[in-house]
């Protein structure tokens, strides 16, 4: 479903990406983690078509996302980093004009729509300005838009960011709940969110993948060098989420 093919970054002097490559099946969660400023928001803009790599391909669905990008992102669900929205616009009219956007009408859109709100459990909420709501709601009505249109492959940066201790769970049992028939990478700097909703983690610092293993390797196995140090802070920045 999804192919990062030795994707190169610069910005400036600076590489954010430096020959990133793995792929992603259908059925599998991928933990995208790494400290802060590691790479991991600059790989997801590229995933899903919003940022155009120096170098290397990305393809969805064996759609290049440069040479075919609206055949591509028809494929993919995105959550960006932040989770922006139209704050003048309440849930219910964000997912709908996302759906719109996307070529849905009619009875089809408002089922969707619905079916996309209820899976958020943005209750009474949906019909509140984005504005005035809370992080976490805001967080929720813009994963409400990236799962409407029902796409094979979800981009969700930082999905959990925001959220109290239930509301965390809920948006963990979404994952686990879609991912059968979906292939889902998940961006994330929160070392809980490996067991809770992974079958696969990539450790990735200053551009660079230092680990493609499963969880259990991942939790298990003695860590040195770089991967230590990259593990330390995540470990800190983890505890510091968390609090």
């Amino acid at each position: 479903m999804l192919t990062v093919d030795s994707v190169v970054k610069t910005f400036g002097r600076r590489p954010a990406v430096d020959r990133v490559s793995f792929k992603l099946a259908t059925g599998e969660v991928l933990g995208f983690l790494g400290p802060n400023g590691a790479g991991k928001t600059t790989v997801m803009r590229m995933i899903a078509g919003r940022l155009e790599p120096d170098s290397g391909r990305v393809r969805a669905g064996g759609h290049d996302m440069i040479e075919a990008r609206r055949a591509g992102q028809r494929l993919v669900g995105y959550l960006p980093e932040g989770a922006p929205a139209y704050g003048t616009m309440t849930p219910r009219e964000f997912v709908g004009f996302c759906l719109s956007v996307r070529g849905h009408a009619g009875r089809e859109l408002r089922m969707a729509q619905e079916l996309a709100l209820d899976r958020a459990r943005l209750g009474r909420e949906a019909n509140q300005q984005i504005g005035t709501l809370s992080k976490g709601y805001k967080r929720r009505a813009a994963l409400a838009a990236a799962i409407a249109h029902d796409p094979p492959l979800l981009v969700l940066d930082e999905p959990t960011d925001g959220l109290d201790p239930n509301q965390k769970h809920e948006v963990r049992a979404l994952i686990r709940e879609m991912a059968a028939d979906k292939a889902i990478i998940v961006s994330t700097h929160i070392l809980e969110e490996v067991p809770a909703v992974c079958s696969r983690v990539i450790v990735i610092d200053k551009g660079r993948i230092l680990a493609d293993e499963s969880p259990d390797e991942f939790s298990g196995r003695s860590r040195s060098g770089r991967l230590d140090e990259a593990f330390r802070s995540l470990t800190r920045q983890s505890g510091e989420a968390a609090a």
